[in-house]
């Protein structure tokens, strides 16, 4: 029988959190909600907001059940997507018929990848909008392992909530790729403590040593910390963007049509029997966007050719605004709606009367110039500490060094009270199973056995003042005679 293993690992500390394991494949999205909850007692306890907690999750979480369970939850999210079906969207296809957004080229590999950045998708159409980060390379003659091949492409979706343009398409997939060194922190692990091996026939059991194994892991670390303190190290993971003047832009001459078409005034759909503001409330404005009666602007998203000459054109509210709107609940007719306000208009060819009375109407309204995003000042910082030397000086230490075990005197049996056999159960007579209290209990050390007084040589002073652990001189010590 197998059994799989889901664990927790805090990246700047190298620290387990969690382990929890299952028989076959286990229960995947049970094992991550009880590993949220871990994460959310470690962030609790350390008084740091689970907000600011970035949780990475593999691609066996990659589908929206876990991407929504870690969302509710609170925390960041970085995780590479299954779900190629987002690909079909239509929104992502036409991202993707575009230029990339960057290109990455991996130093020691040369594995070359366009990344596409998609800031607003929608995982399911009730589900949560993340930033999806569309990864393509090259197929080569043998199956890819990793990701959905079309087209002689590689496509690899990873799904995050950190925000552009802090964090560009480089970052997310190199602080993805980056791990945190989880891999190396697992093979370490399998050499020095062979958590998976099998030492029990229960499942408890082997969960058990599970996690003594990582109780083990993390007071190495915590010993070796405190023999030789050492600094955290500070990584620049991603440089700051330096702003570069913008070239000065050629005039472009205007392009004549030879034979310009005038359309009438726009046709508003009425108000519609669920409630919201009608179109005919939105004003349109001289640079071709709409102004809603919140004082939002509305721009042209899309442009439909319809019967007879018409064509309908789609205006779209940024989600931003309709978010903190304070008439939202009469315009969109629902506030718990997750898309923005749209507004359609259907323009038709002007007869001759309405070509002299009224002003011509552009076939497609130009969008006004986008706002510049802000260019991140900062760099992008990973701290961490040590993983190998801390742990591996404090083995070489205990390894290296003498420790003595001696018992103290036994206590005087007083022979003037009277003993009584013991009372046996009758489960303890059927020799069942014993609870684990039952276990503790009869484990326990009894009050009335020797003292044991355990001497490691070797600690600096440093270290002992930290546990409050006694600290023998060299006159303390006895030499034995020869």
């Amino acid at each position: 029988m197998g059994r799989s293993r889901t664990t927790v690992l805090q990246a700047t500390t190298h620290q387990w959190i969690g382990t929890y394991a299952g028989a076959g494949n286990g229960d995947y999205r049970g094992e991550l909600k009880r590993a949220l909850e871990a994460t959310t007692r470690y962030a609790t306890a350390l008084s740091l907001p689970v907000s600011q907690v970035l949780i990475r999750l593999d691609g066996l979480y990659g589908n929206a059940a876990p991407v929504t369970d870690v969302l509710q939850a609170g925390f960041g999210l970085l995780a590479r997507s299954r779900d190629y079906a987002l690909l079909d969207q239509p929104e992502i296809k036409a991202r993707l018929a575009c230029p990339p957004d960057a290109e990455r080229t991996h130093p020691e590999s040369g594995m070359y990848r366009a990344l596409y950045d998609c800031p607003d998708i929608a995982l399911t159409p009730t589900g949560p909008r993340v930033r999806l980060i569309v990864a393509t390379h090259p197929a080569s003659s043998t199956s890819a392992s990793i990701g959905k091949q079309r087209d002689g492409l590689v496509y690899e979706l990873f799904v995050t909530h950190l925000p552009s343009p802090a964090f560009s398409p480089q970052d997310v997939l190199d602080l993805y790729l980056h791990r945190g060194s989880f891999e190396t922190v697992l093979a370490d692990e399998d050499v020095e403590q062979d958590p998976d091996r099998w030492c029990s026939c229960t499942p408890c059991g082997q969960e058990f040593w599970q996690i003594i194994s990582q109780w083990l892991w993390n007071l190495r670390l915590e010993l070796g910390q405190h023999l030789s303190p050492t600094a955290m190290r500070v990584t620049e993971f991603a440089p700051a963007l330096v702003a570069e003047p913008a070239p000065a832009a050629s005039p472009v001459p205007e392009a004549r049509p030879a034979g310009l078409v005038l359309y009438g005034p726009a046709q508003w759909a009425r108000k519609s029997f669920t409630g919201g503001f009608p179109g005919s409330a939105f004003t349109p404005q001289p640079d071709g966007t709409l102004l809603c009666p919140a004082n939002h602007p509305l721009y042209p998203q899309e442009r439909r050719p319809e019967r007879d000459g018409s064509y309908r054109v789609l205006y779209a509210a940024r989600i931003g605004d309709c978010r903190t709107c304070a008439m939202r609940s009469a315009c969109q007719e629902s506030i718990d709606t997750t898309k923005p306000r749209r507004v359609s208009a259907v323009f038709w060819p002007a007869t001759a009367t309405q070509a002299v009375s009224s002003a011509p109407v552009p076939a497609w309204p130009e969008a006004p110039p986008k706002t510049p995003e802000p260019i991140p000042r900062f760099p992008v910082l990973w701290q961490d500490w040590p993983r190998c030397q801390l742990r591996r000086h404090w083995i070489n230490l205990m390894r290296s060094q003498t420790v003595s075990l001696t018992r103290g005197a036994a206590p005087t049996a007083d022979h003037t009270v009277a003993t009584h056999p013991p009372i046996i159960t009758r489960a303890e007579r059927a020799h069942w199973r014993f609870t684990w209290d039952q276990r503790l209990a009869r484990n326990a050390r009894p009050t009335t056995a020797p003292p044991l007084t355990l001497t490691i040589h070797g600690l600096p002073a440093t270290f002992a003042h930290v546990y409050g652990f006694g600290l023998l001189t060299a006159e303390d010590v006895v030499t034995p005679a020869a």
